[in-house]
C-alpha cells in the first residue's frame, strides 16, 4: 500500500493540532493514583481542545487546582459553567505574549498539550522553570525516524530535520519538530522533564473522526469494507486513559520518556469492527425497546475483508480512507506494534475497547445532523460501495 511518511504524518498532525490514539486495549482499569497530601497546582498550556478537557475533568476529580493558559479562541465556552469556577483561566499567546505567566506565581507542574515549535517550548519552559517542579510535554510517536521496527521502544532513533530552524508544521516537519520540542524542554529543565509520546488519540470528543469512522460506519449498517484482514494490527489510546496517565505521572512526579499507546499487538482491525458492530447493534435494539421503530440500520451489518493490494489498486489510501489502518509491511512493518511496557510499568492503564467504542458512538449520535453528514475521515458511502462491487466482480472472474 503506497502510504508515505507525509500521508501518515498529515493524519497524525490533524489529530495533534486538534489535540486530539484513544484507546484502549482489552481489559484493565483506568489509571489514577490517590493525590498527594495536598492538591497539586497544575498549569495547563492549552486545555480546551480534545485531550485537555479530559485531563481537566480527571484533575478536578482528584482535587487538584488548575490554571489554564491559552489564547481563548478554541472553544472559549468549554469551562464557562459555574462548576468550573475554581479554574484560573489566563489568556495569552505562547508565541508572542506570555505576560500572564510572569510574576511570582508558582505551580507544582506544567502540562504542555500545545507544543509544536521548539522555540515556543524554550520560551515557556525558560520563563517557568524557576517556579515549577515538573514539565510534562505531550509529544507523539511520530518522532521516530523509522516505522519498520517491530516492538520499537523509547530509545529508538528520532527524526532529524534537514533544517532544524523550520517553523512551518507540515506532514514532513511535524515529527521532527516534536522531537526538537522534547529537546527544548529537557534543555531548560534537565532534572524535571517528562515526555509522553501518544499514538492515535481516540474517543468521545475527537474532531478528526479517524477512529469514530468505524463505530459510525457500523451504525449505518449494511456491508462494511474491512481493510486487509481481521488480524491486521492497529494501535491507539483512549483520550481518557491518556489523561489519567498524564495526571498519574504528575501526582507521582515521574520523569522520563514514555510511549503512550495500546499494548503492542493487542488490538486488531477485526476487534475494532466487531466491537463497533456490537455497539451499534445493542444501541439500536435498546432504542427500539424504548420507542418502537423499524429495524434500524445498525442492527444488521456484515464485513467484507478486502486485501491491501486490491485496495491500493483501487486508489483506496491506508490511514486516510481506511482510518487507523496501515498494512504492517515494508516501511510500516512495525505499525501497531510499538512497545509500551515502560508506560504500563509507570501506571498506564486501559479501559476495555468496547467501552471506548460505545462511548464514541454515543457521542457521535449526539452530534448535530449537519456534523454527522460531513465526516472528516474514511470513505464516502458511494465510494465504499463502488470498491466493494469491484472486489466482488474480481472474485467472480478470478
Amino acid at each position: 500500500m503506497q502510504t508515505g511518511r507525509r500521508e501518515l504524518l498529515l493524519g497524525a498532525l490533524a489529530g495533534a493540532v486538534a489535540m486530539a490514539l484513544p484507546a484502549c486495549a482489552a481489559g484493565g482499569s483506568v489509571a489514577g493514583a490517590p493525590p498527594k497530601a495536598r492538591p497539586l497546582r497544575i498549569l495547563v498550556m492549552g486545555g480546551t481542545g480534545f485531550l485537555g478537557p479530559h485531563f481537566v475533568e480527571a484533575a478536578l476529580a482528584q482535587g487538584h487546582r488548575l490554571t489554564l493558559f491559552n489564547r481563548g479562541k478554541s472553544h472559549p465556552e468549554r469551562f464557562s459553567d459555574p462548576r468550573y469556577a475554581a479554574i484560573e483561566q489566563l489568556q495569552g499567546d505562547r508565541k508572542t505574549d506570555l505576560s500572564a505567566l510572569e510574576g511570582e506565581q508558582r505551580w507544582d507542574a506544567v502540562l504542555d498539550t500545545s507544543a509544536y515549535i521548539p522555540a515556543d517550548v524554550t520560551r515557556s519552559a525558560r520563563l517557568l522553570a524557576p517556579r515549577i517542579g515538573q514539565y510534562l510535554l505531550v509529544s507523539t510517536i511520530s518522532v521516530y525516524a523509522r516505522n519498520d521496527i517491530v516492538d520499537m521502544d523509547e530509545d529508538a532513533e528520532l527524526i532529524r530535520l534537514p533544517d532544524p530552524t523550520v517553523t512551518e508544521v507540515t506532514g514532513e516537519t511535524y515529527g521532527g519538530l516534536k522531537a526538537l520540542c522534547e529537546a527544548a524542554a529537557r534543555a531548560e529543565m534537565p532534572e524535571g522533564t517528562t515526555v509522553v509520546r501518544p499514538g492515535l488519540i481516540v474517543g468521545p470528543g475527537d474532531t478528526t473522526d479517524r477512529f469514530t469512522y468505524w463505530p459510525a460506519r457500523a451504525d449505518r449498517g449494511g456491508e462494511i469494507l474491512g481493510p486487509g484482514s481481521p488480524e491486521a494490527p492497529t494501535q491507539f489510546i483512549d483520550a481518557r486513559d491518556l489523561a489519567d496517565f498524564l495526571l498519574h505521572l504528575l501526582e507521582t512526579r515521574t520523569l522520563g520518556t514514555f510511549n503512550a499507546d495500546a499494548p503492542a499487538g493487542a488490538l486488531t482491525m477485526g476487534a475494532v469492527l466487531d466491537a463497533s458492530r456490537e455497539a451499534a447493534r445493542s444501541m439500536s435494539v435498546r432504542h427500539c425497546v424504548t420507542a418502537p421503530c423499524p429495524q434500524p440500520p445498525g442492527a444488521q451489518s456484515s464485513v467484507t475483508w478486502v486485501p491491501a493490494d486490491f485496495l491500493e489498486a483501487q486508489g483506496v489510501r491506508a490511514w486516510q480512507d481506511m482510518p487507523a489502518w496501515i498494512p504492517a509491511r515494508g516501511e510500516y512493518a512495525g505499525f501497531g506494534r510499538t512497545r509500551t511496557t515502560r508506560a504500563q510499568a509507570a501506571g498506564l492503564r486501559y479501559r476495555p475497547l468496547e467501552e471506548t467504542v460505545r462511548d464514541t458512538l454515543e457521542w457521535w449520535r449526539a452530534q448535530p445532523e449537519s456534523r454527522r453528514a460531513q465526516p472528516r475521515a474514511g470513505l464516502a458511502p458511494e465510494r465504499e460501495a463502488e470498491v466493494l462491487r469491484a472486489w466482488h466482480a474480481a472474485r467472480q472472474t478470478g
